[in-house]
């Protein structure tokens, strides 16, 4: 059985605007990975960015968020809305998967917690469609982030964008624009469970290379 190919199903409904622009919100969790996908959405869309965020570390959150609002300010790419950290949420969320490994079943409940956020303020802001940055990650699993995003378009009556914006060359531009724009490139997820798993996979690596493995 073939796999959906989200991408081109995001082309199709680009094409049934008809040449008009909708309200976008997109969901975005960093302003590098944010910045290819808005530059292929902003002649079709006037998007509205929300980094709604409360599984990254605070230190980390602000840090980004304040890299986000720069990107923006400096393309006009997007409005921006602002919203809380909520950091305790994505604990209660994730209670008993922290030792889980990564990309397993804390991650889809972390995507999960993000998008019904994401897709609550596109009802209640009057967007007509809601998405996420997440996709542009050669990490993430598009088939499962666009499943969880169908599913909230249907709860809360909004058009979900489907999308696998590291098609096409997506992930590659997001580096380029990050490069362009000096961004702030992070090199974890974001959750300190994320962080913990790369610095033990650091560590094994530098024990590996010195030959005390």
């Amino acid at each position: 059985m073939n796999k959906p190919d989200f991408d081109k199903i995001m082309q199709k409904q680009i094409e049934a605007l008809g040449g008009r622009k909708a309200k976008l919100l997109i969901h975005s969790c960093c302003a590098p990975c944010s910045s290819a996908c808005l530059e292929r959405l902003k002649d079709y869309f006037d998007i509205t960015v929300l980094y709604y965020n409360p599984n990254i570390e605070e230190e980390e959150y602000y840090k980004r968020k304040e890299e986000q609002i720069r990107l923006l300010r400096e393309t006009g790419w997007a409005d921006i809305a602002d919203c809380d950290h909520e950091g305790e949420k994505f604990y209660r969320t994730v209670e008993g998967m922290e030792d889980l490994p990564e990309g397993g079943a804390r991650c889809l409940k972390c995507f999960e917690l993000r998008l019904e956020r994401t897709a609550a303020e596109a009802k209640y802001g009057g967007f007509e469609f809601f998405t996420t940055t997440l996709t542009i990650s050669p990490l993430k699993p598009a088939a499962a982030i666009n499943a969880i995003g169908e599913r909230l378009g249907e709860k809360y009556g909004v058009a979900w964008l489907h999308s696998d914006f590291k098609k096409r060359g997506g992930y590659l531009r997001s580096c380029q624009l990050a490069s362009e724009h000096s961004l702030y490139r992070q090199n974890y997820c974001g959750c300190e469970f994320s962080r913990k798993a790369r610095e033990k996979a650091e560590e094994l690596k530098n024990k590996v290379t010195s030959g005390n493995g």
